[in-house]
C-alpha cells in the first residue's frame, strides 16, 4: 500500500469490471478512486458515531495535487474525529436554500471548532456571541429569506446602506430588567458585511455557490478606530475616575479603568486577566488566552503600582473576581458606559483607550515594531522576537507610555514626551 503521489496516481490504470482503489499508507482513510471509465477522483472512508461507514468525495484527479487532497482529507478526519460527519454536512449545506439556514449551518459548524478565524485558529465563544449577534439582528431581517444562491453584489450593497441608516436598529426589553440595543452606522454594516463574506465563503468550500458576493463590495471605514483621547481627555477621564473613587464606586471598576488606559490591553484580557499571569519580577502579563493566543506584554510602574494596591484573597484566581473567587468579573461594559458618560467622553470605548494608548507610543517617538509588541499584535518578526523573551529597552517603553498617560490623567505635566531618541527602538 504505497504513499498516494503524483507518480502513484498517474500509474493508476482502470479496470473494465470493477473500481481500482489506491489507499494511502500514511493518511489512514485516504485515498483514490478510479472507475471502470478511468474517472478517478481523491475520496476518504470513515465510521459515523452509529458504526456505519461513509465515503466522501474531496475531488476530481487533476482538480488538485495528491499533497492538496491529502491535506484536505486531514481537516475532514480531524474533524469526524471531533464528532462531525463530513458527507451529512455537505448535503445539509447543499439543501440549505435560504441565507438563514445557511447562516445556522455556519454556526453549527464553527461551534464545532471546525471554522478558523484570522490567525488560524477555531473561533472563541465570545467572537461566535458577536458572530450570532450580528445574523440575528442585521443578517437574518435583512437577506433572511433570499435563497443563498440568488444573493447578487447588488443585494449586499443595499444591506449595506440599510444597515448603515440603521434600518435594523432596535431598543427593546429581553426580559424583566434586560434590554437590547442595536445600533446601525458605517462600522456596524462594515463588521456584518465582513462576516457575510466569511459565510458565504463558506457556501463556496462546501459547494453551494461558486462566487462570493461580497467580494467587489467596498465598505467603509470603521470610524471608532480613528478616534483616540487627547491628554484633555484623558484629564476628563481621570477626574471622573477620582470622583467615582471619591463617592466610593466600585474598585473592581476603578481598577479596570486604570488597567484599560495604562496598558493598551483589550478589555476581555482585562476582565479576565489572572494573578497567575502577572509576572511582577519582569515586569510583565503572560497572557494565556488572547486574539493572537498566548501573548507577553510588558507593564509599566504604574500598572504594578495597581496591582499590587488590590485586595487578594485566599484562592482568588481572578484579578478582578466576579462574586465567587473563581469567576471573573461580568460588569464593566454597564460600569464602563457610566464612566464614559460621568467624563463627558460618551462614544469612548475601552478599544478607544487601546487605540489612544498606541497613539501615545507613537507620540513618544517608539517605532511601529515596539508598539506592536506592547500592544501584543502577533505580525511582524520583531514583535515575534518579543514574545518570551522582554528586553529592558521594551519594558522602558511601556513604562515610559504608562507615566505619560498616568501624568495626563491626574494632571501632572509629564516630561515623557520629547526625550531623547535611546529610549526609542
Amino acid at each position: 500500500m504505497p504513499k498516494i503521489t503524483k507518480r502513484a496516481v498517474d500509474a493508476l490504470n482502470p479496470d473494465p469490471e470493477r473500481d481500482v482503489f489506491l489507499l494511502d499508507s500514511e493518511l489512514k482513510g485516504f485515498g483514490v478512486r478510479m472507475k471502470p471509465s478511468g474517472s478517478a477522483a481523491y475520496f476518504i472512508r470513515y465510521k459515523r458515531p452509529d458504526g456505519s461507514g461513509r465515503r466522501l468525495v474531496l475531488g476530481k484527479i487533476g482538480s488538485m495535487t495528491p499533497d492538496e487532497a491529502r491535506k484536505i482529507a486531514r481537516e475532514k478526519l480531524n474533524a469526524v474525529a471531533k464528532g462531525a460527519d463530513p458527507s451529512a454536512e455537505r448535503h445539509a449545506t447543499r439543501t440549505a436554500v435560504t441565507v438563514k439556514e445557511l447562516c445556522r449551518l455556519y454556526i453549527e459548524v464553527a461551534e464545532r471548532g471546525l471554522i478558523m478565524g484570522k490567525h488560524g485558529r477555531p473561533k472563541k465563544s465570545s467572537t461566535l456571541l458577536t458572530d450570532r449577534g450580528r445574523i440575528d439582528r442585521h443578517i437574518i431581517p435583512l437577506l433572511g429569506r433570499k435563497r443563498v444562491d440568488e444573493v447578487t453584489q447588488t443585494d449586499i450593497n443595499r444591506f449595506l446602506r440599510d444597515v448603515t441608516v440603521g434600518k435594523t436598529a432596535i431598543d427593546e426589553k429581553t426580559g424583566f430588567r434586560g434590554r437590547a440595543i442595536v445600533e446601525g452606522g458605517a462600522g456596524t454594516a462594515a463588521r456584518t458585511v465582513g462576516l457575510l463574506g466569511g459565510i458565504f465563503s463558506f457556501a463556496i468550500t462546501e459547494g453551494i455557490i461558486r462566487a462570493n458576493p461580497v467580494h467587489g463590495v467596498r465598505r467603509p471605514s470603521d470610524n471608532r478606530r480613528d478616534t483616540r483621547l487627547t491628554p484633555e481627555d484623558y484629564r476628563k477621564l481621570g477626574l471622573a475616575l477620582q470622583v467615582l473613587a471619591h463617592e466610593g464606586g466600585n474598585p473592581k471598576v476603578l481598577a479596570a479603568a486604570w488597567l484599560l488606559a495604562l496598558t493598551g490591553c483589550r478589555r476581555g484580557e482585562v476582565e479576565n486577566l489572572r494573578w497567575a499571569e502577572v509576572d511582577f519580577d519582569s515586569r510583565s502579563f503572560r497572557l494565556s488566552d488572547t486574539k493572537e493566543g498566548t501573548s507577553v506584554r510588558p507593564v509599566g510602574a504604574p500598572v504594578l503600582e495597581i496591582l499590587r494596591s488590590l485586595p487578594r484573597d485566599k484562592g482568588q484566581i481572578f484579578v478582578l473576581p466576579g462574586t465567587k473567587v473563581d469567576k471573573a468579573f461580568a460588569g464593566l461594559p454597564k460600569a464602563w458606559t457610566r464612566i464614559a458618560k460621568r467624563a463627558d467622553l460618551p462614544h469612548v470605548t475601552p478599544h478607544v483607550l487601546r487605540h489612544s494608548f498606541a497613539s501615545a507610543a507613537n507620540d513618544l517617538g517608539f517605532t511601529e515594531a515596539t508598539i506592536s509588541a506592547m500592544l501584543g499584535h502577533s505580525a511582524g518578526s520583531i514583535t515575534g522576537r518579543y514574545v518570551h523573551h522582554l528586553d529592558s529597552v521594551l519594558i522602558a517603553a511601556a513604562d515610559c507610555v504608562a507615566r505619560t498617560v498616568r501624568g495626563w490623567m491626574i494632571g501632572e505635566e509629564s516630561t515623557a514626551i520629547g526625550q531623547d531618541a535611546t529610549m526609542s527602538t
